[in-house]
């Protein structure tokens, strides 16, 4: 057989390829099996990483929560407590009021460390308080008023002069010694009296008065700014007190009444009477007492005699010697008790029933109920008949 060079050429080719083919590897059937495999694996690591940084991130969120929110500040932060709040809600509050760092954690604190009883009211807290010292005050209780000053005075209905000079060192710049001090001055009492001379005469000339401006500090709320003295604070009570019996002076002189006789018997029918019919009722007693020269025997005025406050008044109290004791002094003593309502002031110039001649009354109460009656055998037979009502 000849030969060609060609086919050597074929030959050793195809043995060139067959030993390529043998060196090529061959297809893995698990390969991608376990190229998924690493995957998931990647995959949770990376999840576990980043549960275990939430978790760590978390933890030490809370232990800085539970920290005080700053430990340096001596800022003094009010806050009031509604009533009915939950733990959670009190955590909000105190959160935005910038007391404590978190609300929820502050919730989670009180919790875990069984905290309870959380009490409404006004409470004055700190920034560097920790939360445990906040819930024992919480769980003490707070102040029925505001503790911190607010700027502004609510003079209510039928309170004292006492009582507002509380107010007022509670929501002012001023102290209480020195708000009852100004209505004893009597330069600035005399200056009042010429601004208002109609309604400051007869306060003026009054004997025996503990403050010759109690009465005339007008009930209404009153806004205290840095430019405000404590003498315009007084002066703006007084000027409303003006302006709110200034339609009344007339008749107050047509009934040959003085405005220091009226006011006081308003501050008693203030706080003896509730609605208005019972007020013109009982100012109608008064008055027919009066009218007979007899003691107006109230409790409001032992009780302002003895400057205490309190649910019942007993014989003992009755005998304290005072010239505000209506009990022991006939007349209507030396001045107004408290700083009446303008309701009170219209029951005492509009009474009713005086035709009735009745001398006496009592109050049932649990009911509201009051009782008239034009002799004291009758009052007697009232206060019985309240005795079988309440017992049924």
């Amino acid at each position: 057989m000849g030969y060609n060079r060609k086919d050597e050429f074929f030959r050793k080719g195809a043995k060139k390829s067959v030993a390529d083919d043998k060196n090529k590897q061959a297809p893995i059937a698990g390969a991608p099996k376990k190229r998924a495999k690493g995957i998931v694996i990647g995959v949770v690591v990376v999840i576990c990483a980043l549960v275990i940084a939430i978790c760590g991130f978390g933890y030490h969120y809370v232990q800085d929560s539970l920290k005080p929110l700053n430990p340096k500040s001596h800022k003094l932060i009010q806050v009031k407590v509604p009533v009915g709040s939950t733990n959670k809600q009190i955590g909000s509050l105190l959160e935005e009021k910038h007391v404590i760092k978190n609300g929820m954690v502050f919730d989670y604190y009180v919790k875990t460390k069984k905290f309870n009883g959380f009490k409404a009211g006004y409470y004055v807290l700190q920034p560097s308080m920790t939360l445990s010292q906040i819930a024992k005050k919480l769980e003490k209780g707070g102040s029925s008023t505001p503790l911190i000053n607010t700027g502004k005075v609510l003079v209510k209905e039928g309170v004292t002069a006492d009582e507002i000079g509380t107010v007022v060192e509670e929501n002012t710049r001023f102290k209480k010694k020195d708000f009852l001090a100004l209505l004893n001055d009597q330069t600035f009492v005399n200056q009042l009296a010429k601004q208002y001379p109609e309604l400051l005469s007869s306060a003026v000339n009054a004997k025996d008065t503990r403050y010759k401006l109690e009465g005339y500090l007008y009930p209404a709320t009153y806004v205290v700014t840095k430019s405000v003295s404590l003498k315009d604070l007084v002066t703006q009570m007084v000027a409303r007190a003006n302006q709110a019996l200034s339609p009344y002076y007339s008749q107050i002189a047509a009934k040959k009444y003085s405005v220091q006789e009226v006011m006081t018997l308003a501050s008693l029918v203030e706080r003896e009477g509730v609605t208005e019919a019972d007020r013109k009722e009982i100012a109608g007693v008064f008055l027919n007492r009066l009218d007979k020269d007899m003691a107006l025997q109230t409790d409001i005025s032992v009780l302002y005699a003895l400057n205490v406050k309190k649910a019942n008044v007993t014989y003992k109290d009755l005998k304290v010697d005072s010239p505000y004791n209506l009990y022991l002094n006939k007349g209507y003593g030396p001045g107004p008790f408290n700083n009446p309502s303008v309701d009170s002031i219209e029951a005492v110039l509009n009474p009713s029933d005086r035709d009735k001649n009745y001398l006496y009354f009592v109050a049932n109460m649990k009911t509201g109920k009051v009782y008239y009656s034009a002799t004291y055998a009758e009052h007697q037979a009232n206060i019985k008949k309240i005795e079988t009502e309440n017992a049924n």
